[in-house]
């Protein structure tokens, strides 16, 4: 089922400076679907929260189309279902945590029962049963980041848009909110997730969509940016064996008496490589894919981009 779609979308900022117009999100296009992690990765300035604005109806659009739920951000109804943490968010911090679960939940039109048997599941869910009824300005970042989480699920929404949810907070804390954020995904949601922290997404997401200078440049799922195209590592009993591979299919470019690694000019040649080996009764263990880590793949993408527009 489709949960958030965008259509061309652009969005220019008017700044009234000789510099011109800001243009922030260049004709965006994507689909996010539910039960999954979507992860958005970009520079600083990449049009990461102004997208989010949008999809929010926080900002209004200047051209394309946003729906949420199928329905555009200016109706209410579209974020009926949705829950949402900003980046450092600020509560009242007179509040305990259990106290801001409960005002949000009433904010959302939720019973008392209702509140209170959610609440019960929601702390225990971000880790925070413990602390519930703790004063918020006693709490560390990682805490209010978590009653944060649990804040932004009251309402039981079907999306969730988190922005930097890990920010600040110590290794134990980024695991709780990682696993809370898999949990969640089990549970059918769908977490939008606004971070540039690298690790973290390619931890947790499903797919990931990378912007620079407003537009989207790459999309996909973490297999799929993190597979250098054509190369393969192959574990075998090379040996002293010496493997010639003709320029028109690829060439090697690691050799080891037990890998070798090749870069081909379409996947099908890794075929002969196999069968050289085999030619010389060399053993083969493994044949695959050689990846990177998402970051790496996230520097080669923004590097390629087009030049700044805006």
């Amino acid at each position: 089922m489709r949960i958030i779609e965008t259509h061309h979308l652009t969005k220019i900022y008017t700044t009234g400076l000789r510099k011109g117009n800001v243009l922030a999100l260049d004709s965006v296009s994507l689909n996010i679907d539910q039960g999954e992690v979507f992860g958005l990765l970009g520079p600083n300035g990449a049009g990461k929260t102004t997208l989010v604005k949008t999809v929010l109806g926080i900002t209004s659009v200047t051209a394309g189309e946003v729906l949420v739920h199928g329905l555009p951000p200016d109706d209410p109804a579209s974020r009926q279902r949705t829950g949402f943490l900003p980046e450092n968010p600020r509560f009242p911090d007179h509040l305990t945590g259990r106290g801001l679960i409960r005002l949000s939940g009433r904010l959302s039109g939720m019973s008392h029962g209702d509140i209170e048997k959610r609440e019960i599941v929601l702390l225990e869910l971000v880790g925070m049963s413990r602390w519930a009824d703790t004063k918020i300005r006693k709490y560390s970042k990682g805490m209010t980041q978590r009653i944060g989480l649990a804040q932004a699920l009251i309402s039981d929404p079907d999306v969730i848009f988190l922005d930097e949810p890990t920010e600040g907070i110590d290794p134990i804390g980024k695991i709780e909110v990682r696993e809370a954020l898999k949990r969640i995904r089990d549970e059918g949601k769908t977490v939008f997730l606004n971070s540039h922290l690298l690790g973290e997404v390619e931890m947790v997401a499903d797919r990931v969509a990378i912007l620079s200078r407003g537009k989207l440049i790459r999309i996909g799922t973490v297999d799929e940016l993190t597979v250098r195209e054509n190369q393969y590592e192959i574990e075998a009993d090379i040996g002293n064996e010496r493997i010639e591979v003709p320029e028109n299919i690829g060439k090697i470019v690691i050799i080891k008496s037990k890998r070798m690694t090749v870069t081909l000019e379409k996947p099908e040649h890794v075929n002969f490589i196999i069968d050289q080996l085999r030619l010389r009764r060399v053993r083969i263990w493994s044949v695959k894919p050689v990846r990177q880590s998402l970051e790496r793949s996230f520097l080669d993408a923004v590097t390629e981009s087009p030049e700044d527009t805006a």
